[in-house]
């Protein structure tokens, strides 16, 4: 398991970040967060929307059906949802048609209901970028239902990066979300990164891109068993625990 460190330097104003990586420090330049259940409180917003979408799409036309493939989709939570769909239909047009039925229904949620950012979140991610490590927002939704979800807590500059799957080549478990942030952001070595999420596919997401270190939060989807048996190398209650398990606190 991969021990860390935060060290404050002589610098005024500046906290170099460390992680131990088998004896050898290595500089912090960027975390990575997922968004739903991670930054961003879910409260069940993604299974009611799967819902609206099995109804407007006829997913589904029994209650056992109903329950199994919202079995899955609890089992996927992080995926890219075009990649779960495909695996519910079996047919490239039904995915594509629930997916977009979905993302509309999570669009129109999050503009009724209303969408909130898990405690400590944001001041964790401007604390980060204070001290000079960049930060991304990755998600397993589209660019559209992410900005929808940035508008709403007014978090446009938030992040250095904000990346979508669409935009990184795959979604999660693959590595490809945390890579492209990594070179968006032009962090120089995957071991300098740390990457943040509450599901099992963001710890093998993680994993698969030789993150130095990969914390999983118990804010969302999957448990502490599920996170570890993923790949974390921590887990810890929420985001607002990330600055004192990187010594920062």
């Amino acid at each position: 398991m991969t021990t860390f460190d935060g060290i404050v330097t002589a610098q005024q104003a500046e906290i170099d970040l460390e992680i131990e990586d088998e004896g050898e420090a290595i500089d912090v330049e960027l975390v990575v967060f997922d968004m739903a259940g991670t930054t961003v409180k879910d409260d069940g917003l993604v299974e009611k929307a799967f819902a609206l979408a099995a109804d407007r799409t006829g997913l589904t036309d029994t209650a056992e059906k109903r329950a199994e493939a919202l079995d899955y989709v609890r089992d996927t939570m992080g995926q890219s949802k075009i990649e779960v769909f495909r695996a519910l239909t079996g047919d490239e047009d039904a995915a594509v048609r629930a997916n977009e039925a979905f993302e509309q229904a999570y669009s129109e949620l999050v503009a009724t209901v209303g969408v909130e950012a898990i405690p400590g979140a944001e001041e964790v991610m401007r604390e980060l970028r204070g001290m000079g490590v960049k930060v991304a927002l990755v998600t397993g939704f589209s660019r559209a239902t992410q900005c929808a979800i940035l508008d709403a807590l007014g978090w446009q500059e938030i992040a250095d990066v904000t990346l979508s799957p669409a935009e990184a080549g795959r979604g999660r478990p693959f590595p490809d979300l945390p890579l492209a942030a990594l070179l968006r952001t032009g962090a120089t070595s995957v071991r300098s990164m740390v990457v943040v999420g509450d599901t099992a596919s963001d710890m093998l997401s993680g994993v698969n891109a030789g993150a130095g270190l990969v914390v999983g939060v118990l804010s969302g989807a999957h448990d502490e068993d599920a996170l570890e048996d993923a790949g974390a190398d921590a887990v810890i209650t929420s985001i607002a625990d990330l600055p004192a398990l990187l010594g920062l606190r």
